[in-house]
């Protein structure tokens, strides 16, 4: 039977050489904020992905949740990404930014001095985060104002004009995993009375503004949402009209005509299958789906249609050829050290050899 996986793809504006998608993960090697060449070298070695989304992308200082994660919000981190992108680029690769903002998931630590943690309202994540200084609960976040929101999507809109300076080929926003955007979606953590709280139509509007921005500035065929309907990431669960709201986001960002939707089903939390279908007919551009795959469920969801493109996550860290050994059915590799996923060095980043080595070239 023939593969679906390793025939081309036209996402956007753009064609992709096979149907494996990079998934976004956070590496933690962005020393300060800003994208390097160790950076540069890691997205490299994984160019044979028909398109890579880099790691979360924080859009302004108040989204630095995390300790190093990359910024897009001055020069500096603007040229840090270019180093990344010509890297990609010559290597025959296609890469989207994902942008985020964290919202509640955070600490004033992990931000600059003055930095302030935002969220739809002032309701406060059960768990802890690492800083600098270890293991801290959750910050106390401010419900953000009318103010706040609309600087917050100029933030969004800023940020992927930056990222097309920079070279990338596209933009994700990150509706996912409980951050800000996902925080507005759901009633438990969105108590607000305003025309951003309550309703489907209202507690989904920030989503579809700054979509609708973003498109504005770049063009929509150069933009992605991920979405994660069910999941319990970051301190979120699921509601009453948790079905309703996501197909209601799914017509909105139809309608302005983005390149796709990102839907990631998280260990924690099953999307039921007829959902996944649904959003499918409601949104009639591409869909990339991802959550735990291997190659024989890839081929199965996308010969039934389920979705048109796979990302895959954890096997791209300790196989950073896994289109390669896909297609010719090598084995995976298997020493995967989570201890080195956020250590800042290139253990656990650099190291981890392809099938066949090959010169990459940077």
């Amino acid at each position: 039977m023939n593969s679906h996986l390793f025939t081309t793809y036209q996402l956007g504006h753009i064609y992709l050489q096979n149907r494996i998608i990079m998934a976004p993960m956070t590496r933690s090697r962005a020393i300060g904020n800003i994208p390097n060449s160790l950076m540069a070298k890691y997205y490299a070695q994984r160019a044979t992905a028909g398109l890579i989304i880099t790691e979360a992308i924080a859009v302004s200082p108040n989204a630095l949740g995390y300790t190093n994660i990359p910024g897009i919000f001055n020069e500096e981190q603007v040229n840090g990404w270019k180093l990344i992108t010509k890297a990609v680029h010559k290597n025959g690769g296609k890469i989207f930014a994902q942008l985020i903002h964290t919202g509640r998931i955070g600490h004033v630590s992990n931000l600059p001095a003055g930095g302030v943690i935002l969220a739809p309202s002032a309701v406060r994540a059960d768990g802890q985060i690492w800083t600098n200084e270890g293991m801290k609960e959750y910050g106390q976040p401010k419900a953000m104002t009318i103010a706040d929101i609309n600087n917050v999507q100029k933030e969004f809109t800023e940020a992927a004009k930056n990222a097309i300076e920079a070279g990338f080929d596209g933009v994700e926003l990150h509706g996912a995993n409980g951050y800000l955007l996902e925080q507005f979606l759901s009633p438990f953590t969105n108590l607000r009375t305003d025309d951003y709280g309550g309703s489907v139509e209202k507690r989904i509007r920030i989503v579809h503004e700054t979509v609708s921005a973003i498109s504005g500035a770049i063009g929509p065929d150069k933009v992605g949402l991920r979405l994660s309907p069910f999941s319990l990431a970051n301190d979120m669960t699921v509601y009453s009209d948790t079905t309703e709201t996501y197909l209601g986001v799914a017509k909105k960002v139809n309608d302005i005509g983005i390149a796709y939707l990102h839907i990631l089903e998280n260990g924690d939390g099953a999307i039921p299958r007829t959902l996944k279908k649904e959003i499918g007919k409601t949104f009639t551009q591409t869909i990339i789906l991802a959550g735990n795959y291997d190659r024989d469920r890839a081929e199965d969801d996308i010969r039934s249609g389920l979705g048109n493109l796979i990302a895959f996550g954890r096997p791209f860290i300790n196989n950073p050829d896994l289109v390669t050994r896909f297609r010719n059915n090598w084995l995976l590799s298997d020493n995967l050290d989570s201890s080195t996923f956020y250590n800042g060095d290139e253990k656990g980043y650099l190291d981890y050899r392809p099938y066949q080595d090959s010169a990459i070239a940077v």
